[in-house]
């Protein structure tokens, strides 16, 4: 099935790095281009507006939008819920290696 979305990957694999949960690449906004951290060498499709982007032209209509800023503080909220503290990235890679708590569902999801 062919996009309607363009992909915020580049196109080329310059930058890629190793990291607790796998190889990641590069990801930048579809609108603008500004870096947007990095997201896993093994999706099929990835498409990412930064959040100034967003509020200057809006939600694209019949998807879903979660501010960067709100992830995170549900990320932080399930690691303080689950553990008592925050992880480590290497605790946060064994949490998604091993799959079934909600906060790897959570971070899954937000991948």
């Amino acid at each position: 099935m062919k996009e309607l979305l363009p992909d915020s990957r580049a196109k080329a694999s310059k930058g890629e790095i190793d990291s607790p949960i796998g190889r990641m690449q590069p990801c930048y906004c579809a609108n603008c281009g500004k870096d947007s951290g990095y997201c896993t060498v093994n999706l099929t499709h990835f498409f990412y507006l930064c959040d100034k982007c967003v509020q200057t032209y809006g939600q694209i209509a019949g998807t879903m939008m979660v501010p960067d800023e709100v992830f995170f503080q549900a990320a932080a909220e399930a690691q303080l819920e689950e553990h008592g503290r925050l992880l480590t990235p290497d605790e946060l890679g064994k949490v998604l290696q091993e799959g079934a708590s909600p906060l790897a569902k959570l971070l899954i999801q937000g991948r």
